[in-house]
């Protein structure tokens, strides 16, 4: 037994992309996964308990990456998933002309694996205005869940 039998490539805790949760704690303006994509809770709508003893939970959520709206019902007492999801702001370096971003955080760690938005309509143009080829500093905020990433805002800085 030598050392390279035993390369661990990745260290990571183990941590899972979603939590299971109780269908009936989770509240509008949560998150919730709905056949397998991560959704923002936009309306509840909890059903009477029926002959066969379960209030039923009618989720309308919509897609935080592509804003498409989806339905699930589950009954109240039963387990759903809830994504884990992050927020992160980077600073735009440099814009490709493809779309692909190089960001950089606060710590000076840089990130190339994202591209300028596609939903809304119009976003990731307006972003690229508004960089103006560097001219300007942007911030953008970066959301992640279940292994996806997309800019979902951005702010301009003022240059003094």
């Amino acid at each position: 037994m030598s050392d390279e039998d035993y390369a661990i490539e990745t260290a990571d805790a183990g941590a899972s992309a979603t939590i299971p949760m109780e269908a009936g704690q989770i509240k509008k303006g949560g998150y919730i996964m709905i056949k397998g994509r991560p959704c923002k809770v936009v309306n509840i709508a909890v059903s009477k308990t029926g002959k066969h003893g379960h209030a039923k939970c009618n989720f309308t959520a919509t897609d935080i990456f592509t804003g498409k709206k989806l339905e699930d019902m589950v009954p109240s007492s039963h387990g759903t998933t809830v994504p884990i999801v992050n927020k992160s702001d980077w600073e735009i370096i440099d814009i490709s002309e493809d779309g692909e971003l190089t960001l950089m955080d606060e710590a000076g760690n840089q990130k190339v694996d994202v591209n300028l938005p596609t939903f809304p309509e119009g976003f990731g143009d307006e972003i690229r205005a508004a960089w103006n080829d560097g001219e300007n500093t942007i911030i953008v905020s970066v959301q992640t869940a279940v292994g996806e990433e997309a800019v979902i805002a951005y702010k301009k800085e003022n240059n003094n």
